[in-house]
């Protein structure tokens, strides 16, 4: 058994030991435990049923630990509790992992950072590395997570939307450190879906393969932004884009529409266009009604006011931005976009600057002054 193979047995362990009576941080600490011992022992002598010889293990690894820190009552209850050695079932136990580790009385950074640590398998240091903060800081917001997650009973889980919206967060972070957030939530959504059976979690799935899909196309050779019109979509991955929209067919069928299959469908008709100038975006505009139906988002209202300026004109797509808060996040780079369209280069190149100016990170900004710029040339 590789390491990989070994790791995605992790979730479902830990959560047959919190479900058997282990306090989070302790489980945690007893998996690691026996996933070392697993990688010295299984490669000379490899147990016919691994994810039982696991559980067996990690258990005795936890009420060793209790054993030292507990009283002698406590240490006699929790020695009854050891679970016999044998197969385990794991989808009960992971999809309970995964409601704990998103439970809602976490903050979405805590919800974050626990699930990768504890169903995604990633350490302190990586998790540090990829938001960019101190691991000792890290370290501090996933044991606070743990001590939250301590106090919640089973009967009391997240739910699934809670769920998906932790691993659309880690998604969205994309590439850094040592980490591909962007596979990793992937990878995590996949397994979910191997535990559930609900047309969001697939899409989900769906979305995150279709905008993965473009992944290679959106940065030029000097490491800018390419906008989705001017990316070059022979580097987008078909085989992606394939997976994605017969996993979305599949999950619209069944009737029971969500946020995150509208988005989905607003990506694979993006994806279906062999050219910028070929999209469909009076589809596009249908979808995000749709959209703005289930979630009454005014950040999903400004990206349908950018999709209304292209099916029937920059004017309109101006009436529907009027109406939204000017507040808003990418509202005055949404406004550039479509005044542009519209003929007025001078107001344009003025958003422009004041977009970039708000930009939330490096790339986003570069590219809003490089627009900026080019208009400004252009007066």
């Amino acid at each position: 058994m590789t390491p990989e193979e070994l790791r995605s047995l992790t979730p479902g362990v830990l959560g047959i030991l919190v479900r058997r009576g282990a306090d989070f941080a302790a489980a945690e600490d007893a998996v690691q435990d026996a996933l070392a011992e697993a990688l010295r022992v299984w490669p000379d002598d490899p147990p016919r049923d691994p994810k039982g010889w696991l559980v067996t293990v990690a258990w005795r690894r936890f009420l060793d630990a209790a054993r030292s820190e507990a009283a002698r009552r406590r240490r006699e209850e929790a020695a009854d509790q050891e679970p016999p050695p044998g197969p385990a079932t794991s989808v009960d136990d992971t999809l309970q992992l995964y409601f704990l580790c998103a439970h809602p009385s976490l903050t979405p950074a805590s919800a974050v950072a626990l699930t990768l640590r504890a169903v995604g398998g990633l350490t302190t240091r990586q998790i540090a590395e990829a938001y960019l903060v101190p691991e000792a800081t890290m370290a501090q917001r996933i044991s606070r997570a743990k001590r939250t997650v301590s106090l919640v009973r089973f009967d009391q889980p997240g739910d699934v939307a809670t769920v998906l919206r932790v691993l659309y967060l880690v998604f969205n972070e994309g590439y850094t450190g040592d980490v591909d957030l962007a596979a990793e939530a992937i990878r995590l959504t996949r397994q979910l879906a191997t535990t559930i059976d609900h047309p969001e979690v697939y899409g989900l799935l769906a979305l995150m393969l279709l905008h993965h899909a473009r992944r290679a196309a959106r940065t030029g050779d000097d490491g800018g932004l390419v906008p989705l019109a001017e990316q070059d979509r022979t580097r987008w991955d078909t085989t992606l884009i394939a997976e994605g929209v017969l996993i979305l067919q599949a999950a619209l069928a069944r009737d029971r529409l969500g946020e995150f299959q509208a988005q989905a469908a607003i990506a694979a008709l993006h994806a279906d266009a062999p050219r910028a100038e070929e999209t469909d975006w009076v589809q596009i505009v249908e979808w995000y009604d749709e959209l703005a139906r289930l979630t009454d988002s005014p950040v999903v209202r400004l990206n349908r006011a950018v999709a209304v300026g292209e099916a029937d004109g920059a004017r309109a797509g101006l009436a529907a931005l009027s109406d939204l808060d000017q507040t808003l996040p990418r509202y005055a780079a949404v406004a550039a976009y479509l005044y542009e369209r519209d003929g007025d280069g001078k107001r344009a190149a003025e958003l422009y600057a004041e977009a970039a100016a708000q930009a939330p990170n490096l790339a986003e900004r570069d590219h809003l002054t490089r627009q900026a710029a080019r208009l400004h040339r252009q007066l």
